[in-house]
């Protein structure tokens, strides 16, 4: 999903808004349009387009609620909504098209076809990012930057003009083919190869060959006339303000206008594996390679479940495995999935960045397909030696961000604990729920109440002990570490927060007496780095709400971040220096003492910050 962290925020906030929300399964499709459109209101969404397809049929391709709010435009099967990242796996059907015809396979290496593509992998000689890296995003990459992010031109740059804008984001932080971390750059650069293999555009070759064959007659990546005068508004997610139309800089990863009528037959597409209306347009071995994750570390120890080609598994409430994708992009939300096995899928959009709209909607339409069906059966719990899990247990850090920039955060605030209850493992995560796995082989395990395995006990080893569990990517650290960075951590704070303390008694004390205290230097320094720091966190969380266009550009915002952490740097060594100066000056001892610690403190979290390039931070570059 392009704006999964920045723009929409979904993945916590929509299960948090929706956790007391039970919506009785509907029992036919009226009932699922007029639930649907009960939850448009509640949620002050605009509108939506429906698709529900089987094998043999579409069953329902329709809109809800208005297109356009200020027009009274009602939403159709026709309305062109737009689909976010759904739009990746046209970049791995185009690859996999070319693998069938013997034009390349997905492990060539990505400089055999793209040397005019930047990018850094340090690895590339013993481990090259090769082209399933870029589908399956286990390239290493970081996520397109903000300034990447931010590019809105519209006038259409080409495919290579829009990588060559921001290429500094495309570096590989491990070995490629190891961890996966969803990166938007990847597909584009796969279209890259497939424009140089075919002599087309991206776009001219995915009309040809998918579009039309599919029967997506009114899908486009670009915006027309045509697409102009149906495609829905885009609204914020309080569904009264209107979002611009956002025109991404690397189209591939996200662009796509689609219709409700579209993704009806895209669904049937995946429901027949690869053919429409007995037409193979791909193999229904290249549907099911899809579906499958094969180039990190726990793919290759057995791992089904995960993110293939742009196409990743989750797991139901009542363990119903869905193969698909999401989108999410300024003004508009989507998701797309399938039962294989029982023939039934759908694809839902909104016309709103609403995350609470998206996620009841996406509970509504998996109860009603999944009402007559069995849940699956859960495997039984296998023996496993105790001695191969031991070594798994404990501390671990999170080993695949998506987005670098927060690392130095998220490191420290995921830190999860890893243990052995009876016969289960247990993650526990700092933040977060924690989750039990039973064993389904040595190395495999699966939720409690989840079907397959979803987590695995890394056996390479190259690079430290992993554990991959249900997305997420541990490392093993020792205990000693992650008791140093929590106990740290909290110590730095508090000392930061005391001087905020100290003050309220100080600086009364000083106004009362209307006379400068010695030495007063000592005292004001590490409050002046404690409140700088304050302010620049500040800024920082209130400009991520808006992120891409208040961090991704030169603005108020991003250069006050900026200024800021230079501020604080500055400060912290000043306040350190000053109470060093201070050990031999007439002053109280615990003034003097406390001072010192708090410059310390200070300054200690300076240089934490500036290791992971934070102080001076130009997040416009």
């Amino acid at each position: 999903m392009i704006l999964r962290c920045l723009c929409l925020a979904l993945a916590a906030s929509a299960a948090l808004c929706a956790a007391g929300k039970k919506e009785p399964a509907p029992q036919t499709l009226d009932e699922l349009k007029a639930a649907i459109g009960r939850i448009l209101m509640e949620t002050k969404t605009p509108g939506a387009g429906l698709a529900i397809a089987a094998r043999d049929r579409i069953l329902l391709a329709d809109g809800i609620g208005k297109a356009d709010v200020a027009a009274g435009r009602p939403a159709t099967a026709d309305t062109l909504f737009r689909i976010g990242s759904v739009s990746k796996a046209f970049a791995s059907l185009s690859i996999l098209q070319l693998v069938e015809q013997g034009r390349l396979q997905l492990t060539d290496p990505v400089r055999r076809y793209a040397p005019d593509v930047a990018f850094q992998n340090p690895w590339e000689s013993t481990d090259p990012v090769r082209i399933v890296n870029l589908l399956e995003h286990t390239t290493g990459w970081d996520d397109l930057h903000l300034a990447e992010y931010a590019n809105s031109d519209p006038k259409p740059l080409t495919l290579f003009e829009g990588l060559a804008y921001h290429p500094d984001s495309r570096s590989s932080r491990w070995r490629p083919g190891t961890r996966m971390a969803y990166c938007n750059a990847g597909p584009p650069v796969a279209a890259y190869i497939v424009q140089k293999i075919t002599g087309k555009s991206f776009e001219d070759y995915v009309h040809e060959n998918l579009f039309l064959p599919i029967h997506m007659q009114t899908a486009s990546y670009l915006y027309t006339p045509e697409v102009r005068q149906h495609l829905t508004g885009l609204y914020s997610p309080d569904g009264s303000h209107t979002v611009p139309y956002w025109h991404i800089t690397l189209r591939p990863a996200g662009a796509i206008n689609a219709s409700p009528l579209d993704m009806a037959n895209y669904v049937r597409f995946y429901l027949n594996r690869g053919a429409v209306d007995g037409k193979a347009i791909v193999k229904p071995e290249s549907i099911g390679r899809m579906e499958l994750p094969e180039s990190t570390l726990a793919a290759r120890d057995g791992l089904r479940t995960g993110y293939g080609l742009s196409n990743y598994t989750t797991i139901d409430d009542r363990g119903f495995v869905w193969h698909g994708h999401d989108g999410g992009i300024a003004g508009g939300v989507t998701e797309m999935a399938y039962l294989p096995e029982a023939g039934i899928g759908y694809a839902y959009m909104i016309n709103a960045t609403n995350g609470e709209a998206f996620s009841r909607i996406h509970k509504l339409i998996t109860a009603y397909l999944t009402r007559d069906l069995a849940s699956p059966p859960l495997p039984p719990p296998v023996a496993v030696e105790t001695s191969l899990v031991a070594p798994y247990t404990g501390w671990a850090e999170p080993a695949n961000p998506r987005t670098q920039l927060t690392y130095f955060l998220d490191r420290i605030q995921r830190l999860a604990r890893i243990s052995l209850r009876g016969r289960n493992l247990v993650v526990a995560p700092l933040q977060g729920n924690t989750q039990t796995f039973v064993p389904v082989t040595a190395r495999l395990w699966r939720g409690v109440k989840q079907p397959v395995a979803t987590l695995a006990l890394i056996s390479d080893q190259r690079d430290g002990r992993f554990v991959e569990a249900d997305g997420p990517m541990y490392r093993l650290i020792p205990a000693w570490e992650a008791y140093a960075e929590i106990g740290g951590g909290l110590l730095v704070m508090l000392l930061l927060a005391s001087t905020v303390v100290f003050a309220l008694y100080w600086i009364p004390a000083l106004l009362i007496r209307r006379r400068s205290q010695p030495h007063m230097s000592v005292r004001a320094l590490p409050l002046l780095a404690s409140l700088t720091l304050a302010a620049a966190s500040t800024v920082f969380v209130r400009a991520a709400s808006d992120a891409i266009h208040r961090l991704g550009a030169v603005t108020p915002w991003s250069v006050s971040v900026f200024l800021l952490t230079i501020l604080f740097a500055v400060l912290s060594l000043a306040a350190l220096i000053q109470a060093w100066r201070a050990r031999r000056w007439e002053i109280r001892r615990g003034v003097w003492i406390h001072s010192l610690l708090a410059g310390a403190a200070c300054t200690a979290m300076a240089i934490y910050l500036a290791s992971w390039g934070i102080i001076g931070l130009r997040t416009w570059a």
